[in-house]
């Protein structure tokens, strides 16, 4: 594959992300007019290391159950990607 190549794959890939996040966004915000109820949650996974905020207990155990998933798979996928390449 060309450098040009992978380069706007990357790009497009970010734009993608940044729309879904986007509309998702949206789709809360109307979705919770109906009900007058927001909830929520985040992570942000610095290194192996996630940091987990939320507006109640339950989606902070949904966050915290999907951080650790992810957190995991990462580590598998470097154990494999370390085995493969090295």
């Amino acid at each position: 594959m060309d450098t040009r190549t992978l380069y706007g794959l990357g790009v497009s890939l970010v734009f993608a992300g940044v729309l879904i996040i986007l509309v998702a966004i949206l789709w809360f915000f109307v979705s919770s007019v109906k009900e007058g109820k927001i909830r929520g949650g985040g992570a942000v996974i610095i290194g192996p290391f996630p940091i987990i905020f939320g507006t109640d207990k339950e989606s902070t155990k949904t966050v915290l159950l999907l951080s650790l998933t992810l957190t995991i798979v990462l580590i598998i996928a470097m154990i494999v990607f370390y085995l493969l390449f090295r």
